[in-house]
């Protein structure tokens, strides 16, 4: 039986190479001389902080674009709450996203049984959901389906097996 799997993944090391950039051009742009504004990557978040809001807010658009650059999907950004720091100053922690959690898997499993095709089932493996069907055609019709629906988070296929 045709199967694929559905995941939910980051590309470590394009967050890494945006967060770089992001940094060189914060640190050369006009707008954000004097605000001793400072981005830090850790293992599952990124800490910016500046000056003020207003300073934080263009941060945060700066590395929101360098994401996207490096074609890493802005649903995988789970954004905080912006805090008072020391001495007057914003900080905003963003917290990356990876796996489906039970509360997506369960909209992503009613969604596939809602489409209504026959012969088509999912279920889910950890932090990925199997789909299996009995015709190839059938889980191309999942896939465009799943694709066309926002679940707020990154969602991507992959080990399509005859």
């Amino acid at each position: 039986m045709p199967t694929f799997d559905i995941f939910s993944e980051i590309d470590n090391q394009e967050v890494k190479n945006a967060v770089d950039q992001a940094i060189r051009e914060s640190g050369t742009r006009f707008d954000f001389k004097g605000t001793d504004s400072t981005i830090s990557l850790g293992d599952t978040e990124i800490t910016l902080e500046s000056a003020s809001e207003d300073r934080l807010a263009a941060l945060v658009q700066l590395l929101e674009e360098k994401l996207v650059k490096r074609h890493v999907s802005l649903k995988a950004l789970d954004k905080g709450k912006v805090i008072e720091a020391t001495k007057g100053r914003a900080r905003q922690i963003i917290k990356l996203r990876a796996g489906i959690d039970q509360d997506n898997a369960k909209k992503i499993n009613s969604h596939i049984k809602g489409i209504g095709i026959k012969g088509v089932s999912s279920s889910t493996q950890g932090d990925r959901l199997r789909v299996t069907g009995k015709k190839r055609d059938d889980l191309q019709s999942v896939i465009t389906s799943l694709k066309e629906s926002d679940f707020g988070i990154p969602i991507d296929f992959g080990n399509f097996r005859d």
